[in-house]
C-alpha cells in the first residue's frame, strides 16, 4: 500500500448530546454533518499548504470513530493511540471522535475521514466498524472492542480472516465460561435474565450463546431486550422482578447505563453477572474480564505494522485478548451477602 505524506493534525470537533443504541435527532444528525464537513474543508487546506515538505519524513493521520464514551471503548482507544505512538511517535497524528451512542453519527464521522483521506481508521464498537464497512473499501480499517466480526459484517461462516481492507482485534470472552461462572456462583438459581440491547448485534449474538449453555445447565433463561436507554429502566424492572440472577454481555448501551440497572437490582437482591470489567465495576457481581486497554494496544501494533508496509491487512486475521480473569465488585458482593472464591480478583475501585 502506498502511504501519503502528511504533516497535518486533523481537528475537528463533534459536540452531541444523547444516548441510547441508536436515537437521534435532525438537530444532532445536522450538527454532526456540519462538523464534519468543517474538519474535511479544513483537513483539505491544512494538506494543501503542507503540499511536498517531506523533510521531517514519512507521517499519518489516523482517524478515530468510537461509539460512545465509557471505561472500555476508552481503555481500548488510549491502549491503541500507545502503542501506535510508541511505534511511530511523532509521525503519527489522530483525528478522535466519538459518535456519543449515535450509529447514524459513525457515518458521518467515517464519511469525514474518508473525505480527508486519512491513512487508517480505527472504529471502536460494532456500529463504528459497521459504518467504517460501509463507508470504505480502500482505506484500511481496523475494528476493536467487536465481539463477532462475522455477526458484525454479516460474514457467514466467519473463519477468522475479514480480508479487503479490514481486520482488527475481538472483545469476545468464552462465553461457555461466563455461563460456567453464573453456575458456579449460583447454582441454586433457577431462572436467569438474559438483559441487552437489541440494536446492538453482538449483544445478540452473546445472549443467544450464552443461553444455550445455561440451558444446558439446567436453568431456565429469558430475553429481556431493550431498544435504547429511554426503556431500559422499564425492562431491567421487569427483569429484576422475574429472575434470580441477570446476565449482561458487552453491551454499550448497558456500560453507559449501568447506575440504572444497579439501583434497580441492587435493592432487588439480584444479581449481575457481566460480560465485561466496566460493566460489572457499576452494576454487577463477577464478571471473566479482559483488559481492553491491553486489546487496545494490540490493534495498534497492527496498525504500526500496516501504516509502515510490514504486513498486508488482507492477510491479518483477527486477533483476541490473550488473557481473562475471574473478577468480582466487592462493594456488590458485600451488599448481597454473596461470598466469592478465592481465585477472583477484586475490581480496583
Amino acid at each position: 500500500m502506498k502511504k501519503k505524506v502528511l504533516s497535518v493534525v486533523l481537528a475537528s470537533a463533534m459536540v452531541l448530546s444523547m444516548t441510547g443504541c441508536g436515537s437521534s435527532t435532525q438537530e444532532t444528525t445536522a450538527a454532526a454533518t456540519e462538523a464534519a464537513t468543517q474538519a474535511t474543508s479544513q483537513a483539505g487546506e491544512e494538506k494543501a499548504e503542507a503540499g511536498a515538505d517531506t523533510a521531517s519524513g514519512e507521517t499519518y493521520v489516523v482517524g478515530i470513530c468510537q461509539l460512545v464514551q465509557h471505561d472500555a471503548l476508552d481503555a481500548a482507544t488510549l491502549g491503541f493511540k500507545d502503542a501506535l505512538t510508541e511505534a511511530l511517535g511523532e509521525a503519527v497524528t489522530f483525528d478522535e471522535q466519538n459518535a456519543q451512542g449515535d450509529p447514524n453519527t459513525c457515518s458521518t464521522i467515517i464519511n469525514s475521514f474518508v473525505s480527508s483521506d486519512v491513512d487508517l481508521i480505527l472504529a471502536n464498537a460494532t456500529p463504528a466498524l459497521q459504518a467504517a464497512q460501509a463507508g470504505t473499501n480502500e482505506i484500511p480499517i481496523l475494528g476493536t472492542s467487536v465481539t463477532e466480526y462475522g455477526v458484525a459484517l454479516g460474514i457467514d461462516g466467519f473463519g477468522g480472516l475479514v480480508g479487503g481492507n479490514i481486520s482488527g482485534t475481538s472483545d469476545l470472552a468464552p462465553l461457555d465460561e461466563q455461563a460456567a461462572m453464573l453456575n458456579e456462583l449460583f447454582p441454586d438459581a433457577k431462572n436467569v435474565g438474559l438483559l441487552y440491547c437489541s440494536a446492538e448485534a453482538n449483544s445478540q449474538y452473546q445472549v443467544d450463546t450464552v443461553k444455550a449453555a445455561l440451558e444446558e445447565l439446567g436453568y431456565t433463561c429469558e430475553y429481556y431486550a431493550f431498544s435504547d436507554s429511554n426503556d431500559l429502566a422499564t425492562i431491567v424492572t421487569k427483569a429484576a422482578s422475574e429472575s434470580d440472577v441477570i446476565y449482561v454481555p458487552t453491551d454499550n448501551t448497558v456500560a453507559s447505563n449501568t447506575e440504572i440497572v444497579n439501583n434497580i437490582c441492587q435493592p432487588e437482591k439480584v444479581p449481575v453477572i457481566a460480560g465485561e470489567e466496566g460493566i460489572c465495576a457499576g452494576c454487577g457481581v463477577a464478571t471473566l474480564s479482559i483488559s481492553y486497554y491491553d486489546l487496545g494496544v494490540g490493534t495498534g501494533r497492527m496498525a504500526a505494522r500496516i501504516l509502515t508496509g510490514e504486513a498486508d491487512i488482507a492477510q491479518m486475521p483477527i486477533e483476541y485478548a490473550p488473557q481473562f480473569t475471574k473478577k468480582y465488585n466487592k462493594t456488590i458482593c458485600e451488599a448481597l451477602g454473596i461470598t466469592i472464591p478465592d481465585d477472583y480478583e477484586a475490581i480496583e475501585e
